[in-house]
């Protein structure tokens, strides 16, 4: 079973209050339902949910809906069940905030619908049943997505999103508008929002597991490249004391310079920090990290003067 269908199925179990299943009830059909010889149709692949919707409207409206199973087009291998409302029942329709005294689809809702919060959120439920997803926090990115038919709706359900600061956005798609959230921590305020409390728990576990792995990962790519810097600076110190060894030019250096080349030397893979303190310690005089790259940088200009004088001869 998907992440998706764990949150619907989650968010479909809940005890609600009147109004947030009207909320919920209209935010469903206005982004499920399809206008069409005066009958509302749905369909969706998850039976319980049309059992939920059907319920409802039995319960508050007195209408009793069959639902029929129907042949999937969409090449996938389940049925679609599927319920159809007359618009006779305007009484009903209007109440839901999906059509106007023209029998029309409205294109603005009722502000009773969302008029508190937990309407809000029941109202986010209902689009999220209808149309909405969001990837298993184990994949490659976290995305949520509500696929919404019209652009007045999109935008409503855009501003209800952000409501809650999620940043959510939109895009238009082919067959409608996507409405999307990318941010990590935002889609999980959303399944907050919603009431997918377990969901939530699974969500944040692999994001707290998938966050600590990418930070240790960071800290190791980190670390080795500082290593390669670190080997390939010495090797470059070495090729500068290699130079100066052929060209006989050991006595041009100080005797201060000429513990650093002798300590390079034998410790080749040390740091420059790591360099200074075995120096201190084994000679028994303090050298910083900055005397010893002072100290290394005259053995570096000895070495580039005799390359020059090579490549003259």
């Amino acid at each position: 079973m998907s992440f998706t269908t764990n949150i619907k199925e989650e968010i479909s179990s809940f005890k609600n209050t009147k109004s947030e299943l009207i909320a919920e009830l209209s935010g469903y059909i206005r982004n499920n339902g399809n206008i069409q010889d005066n009958m509302i149709t749905m369909s969706t692949e998850n039976k319980w949910i049309m059992e939920i919707v059907t319920n409802s409207l039995k319960d508050f409206y007195n209408i009793d809906i069959p639902i029929e199973t129907v042949e999937n087009l969409n090449f996938s291998k389940k049925d679609l069940y599927q319920i159809k409302i007359s618009l006779a029942n305007d009484k009903c329709l209007k109440e839901l905030g999906i059509i106007d005294d023209n029998n029309e689809y409205l294109e603005t809702i009722p502000s009773y619908i969302v008029g508190a919060n937990e309407e809000i959120r029941g109202y986010l439920r209902g689009v999220f049943l209808a149309c909405g997803s969001i990837n298993d926090p184990k994949t490659s990115r976290y995305h949520m997505e509500l696929l919404v038919e019209r652009p007045s709706e999109a935008v409503f359900v855009q501003k209800l999103l952000n409501l809650f600061d999620l940043n959510a956005k939109i895009l238009n798609r082919d067959k409608g508008y996507m409405i999307y959230i990318k941010e990590a921590e935002r889609i999980s305020d959303f399944i907050k929002i919603i009431g997918a409390n377990k969901a939530v728990l699974y969500y944040e576990d692999i994001r707290v597991y998938r966050d600590k792995k990418n930070n240790t990962n960071r800290l190791n790519n980190m670390e080795q490249a500082n290593m390669d810097k670190v080997i390939e600076t010495a090797n470059s110190q070495l090729k500068d004391i290699e130079i100066i060894e052929e060209n006989d030019g050991l006595v041009l250096l100080d005797d201060k310079v000429l513990i650093a080349l002798k300590y390079r030397k034998k410790y080749p893979e040390a740091s420059l920090k790591e360099l200074a303190e075995i120096i201190s310690l084994e000679t028994n005089k303090s050298i910083t990290k900055s005397g010893l790259n002072h100290r290394l940088k005259k053995i570096e200009d000895l070495a580039n003067q005799f390359r020059k004088m090579n490549e003259k001869e």
